[in-house]
């Protein structure tokens, strides 16, 4: 058995932004592509990104992600600067953009990333529209959880 040094997810996805899903209650989901560079691909290969904390900003009629971090190889090119933070741009049809930005203009919403993931050889970035959860709707989303976890752990026993 050979190990991988690189930490890969399993399937088609690449990274999941499970703070959003804690954070946002999150509504209109829309599948965009992303404009990215050669390291930035080969990095997504190995698995080097991180989604906490991204957001998408429109600006000129154009959507903008913010915050997404894609650590560069250390065999990446010296010939040009890697910015891990850079803002990518989020590939979207023009009624895709106008129906986000006009939602996240509402009071307590925003667009948030919540996936990374591959599709066929082309790398697809799932944005959800979100509603920021007060602190008592984060408590009982954990309660939730928890319940749902006993549940799962009492049918468990009794199954067997």
């Amino acid at each position: 058995m050979s190990k991988k040094k690189g930490k890969k997810p399993s399937g088609n996805t690449i990274a999941l932004n499970k703070k959003a899903k804690f954070d946002f209650a999150l509504q209109d989901r829309v599948e965009a592509g992303l404009s990215l560079q050669g390291w930035e691909v080969k990095s997504l290969r190995q698995g080097k990104v991180q989604l906490t904390d991204t957001y998408v900003l429109f600006k000129n009629g154009e959507a903008w992600l913010l915050g997404a971090h894609i650590s560069p190889l250390p065999t990446a090119s010296t010939h040009f600067v890697t910015d891990p933070t850079r803002t990518r741009k989020l590939l979207l049809k023009r009624k895709e953009i106008a129906k986000l930005q006009a939602a996240a203009e509402q009071k307590g919403y925003t667009v948030v990333a919540t996936a990374l993931y591959w599709k066929k050889h082309l790398v697809k970035c799932e944005v959800a529209l979100g509603k920021g959860k007060q602190e008592h709707d984060k408590r009982e989303t954990e309660k939730e959880r928890d319940w749902n976890r006993q549940k799962r752990a009492i049918m468990k026993d009794v199954n067997r």
